[in-house]
């Protein structure tokens, strides 16, 4: 098919609901490594990894070489059936979890979402509350329970089901309360007990955050926040499980999982994204006992597929041998400088943060009134896809830039990207400044 045919099947044959970035679809045709080529031939630098998928390169060989061998040994069994690959993935996982190792049992499905409705069921199960704790800004998935647990009104689709409510998020640079950081004694985690004996039963089965919330444009909570929102959970009968679709496998830099840079031991992760480097994977991973809760049969027929499972393991163990976790603190430190250093010259910049390999640049207006600034956002994403870079976009208002390269780029690849980047804010800034006039 040619590109405009390929454009022309998307817009006929998938539900308008498919989301695109650009005024016209970026169709792309390959990729390897940290780039990937459009359909005229275009050559890109990827920065956002296939929305915080793609964690150690695109075909990366060493992955591909142990998938392609499983795939001519095993491809399909189902749950119904015992395999190696999903023993020894789970094995693995286990071993790395947080606490040296306290979440042990390992449920896989398909995706983030089945994901995060296999954990609310354990919670509730587990403790025989059926009630949720989730934040505002935040995004779990797209199953009916996984929009119910967002909190960006654009990603709700339909009715919510009941027994969810949505907590302050620690959005320091838009605080809720108007305070400042530390000088408020992080009031939003505070708040979350106010939340609980207001607006549910006061027994909760559970509350689910992402460490930093992707969707929500890389909003990342002082240190402190986790450890006081923990104490509030379990003193109302929850369980606390961590949303790591976005932030697992090392990317937030020195840790498997972001939550451990707040000191937290959750009683359930999630994960997938950037566990299997592009497989379709899904992981629910408890403590011994809240696994066991979940009595009966349940199957996922997909879940724990040999080829994936092998992917996903080879994936590990390539972060393993390659020592990502600290390239993802080294070269993440060395990005988030060189984004400081775009701030000092692009008014446009309100804030940078993230952690590690996991970066934002929130585009305002005006820094002192901070009003957000989608339609420069926008202007930024089509000058990036000009000047031959991939980033993403986020945020509830639409004005945030998100950047989530491989785990294993360098200095030299940062340098390149933050070059162009500059070029790519400065057009968009002539662009408003041009329409003004």
């Amino acid at each position: 098919m040619t590109k405009n045919e390929i454009i022309l099947a998307n817009q006929e044959f998938l539900f308008p609901a498919v989301f695109h970035y650009y005024k016209e679809p970026l169709v792309v045709a390959r990729a390897k490594n940290q780039y990937l080529w459009d359909a005229d031939g275009n050559q890109y630098l990827d920065f956002f990894g296939g929305i915080v998928t793609v964690s150690v390169g695109h075909s990366n060989d060493q992955v591909n070489a142990r998938l392609h061998q499983q795939i001519d040994t095993l491809q399909h069994v189902s749950t119904l059936f015992a395999n190696e690959p999903q023993a020894a993935l789970a094995k693995k996982i286990a071993s790395i979890t947080p606490g040296g190792g306290q979440l042990t049992k390992s449920f896989f499905t398909c995706s983030g979402t089945e994901a995060n409705e296999t954990a609310i069921l354990a919670a509730r199960c587990y403790t025989g509350n059926t009630e949720i704790v989730a934040l505002r800004h935040s995004y779990h998935g797209r199953s009916s329970m996984a929009m119910s647990l967002t909190g960006v009104g654009s990603w709700r689709l339909g009715p919510p089901q009941a027994g969810v409510v949505h907590a302050h998020n620690a959005y320091c640079y838009r605080c809720p309360f108007g305070l400042k950081y530390p000088d408020c004694e992080v009031r939003c985690a505070a708040d979350i007990e106010e939340l609980i004996r207001s607006s549910t039963s006061g027994r909760i089965a559970g509350f689910i955050a992402e460490p930093i919330q992707g969707v929500g444009g890389f909003i990342t909570p002082p240190r402190e926040y986790f450890r006081i929102v923990e104490k509030v959970v379990r003193n109302y009968g929850g369980i606390f499980i961590s949303d790591e679709v976005q932030t697992g496998w090392g990317r937030t830099g020195g840790k498997w999982f972001g939550i451990e840079q707040y000191g937290v031991v959750p009683d359930i992760i999630t994960a997938a994204k950037g566990l299997a480097n592009g497989s379709p994977i899904g992981l629910t991973v408890a403590k011994p006992e809240v696994a066991d809760a979940v009595k009966g049969l349940t199957i996922s027929t997909f879940g724990g597929n040999p080829v994936t499972c092998t992917a996903a393991k080879a994936v590990i163990d390539f972060i393993e041998e390659q020592d990502l976790l600290t390239n993802c603190t080294e070269t993440g430190a060395y990005l988030h400088g060189r984004l400081a250093e775009l701030k000092d010259k692009h008014e446009i910049i309100g804030e940078v943060r993230g952690m590690g390999l996991m970066a934002a640049l929130e585009l305002v207006t005006d820094r002192r009134s901070k009003t957000p600034a989608p339609a420069e956002t926008a202007l930024a994403l089509e000058a990036a896809r000009e000047n031959r870079i991939i980033l993403g976009k986020g945020g509830m208002y639409g004005n945030v830039l998100r950047i989530s390269p491989p785990m294993n780029v360098g200095r030299s690849d940062v340098d390149q990207f933050i070059q162009l980047l500059d070029k790519s804010l400065a057009a968009a800034t002539a662009a408003v400044a041009g329409s003004a006039r």
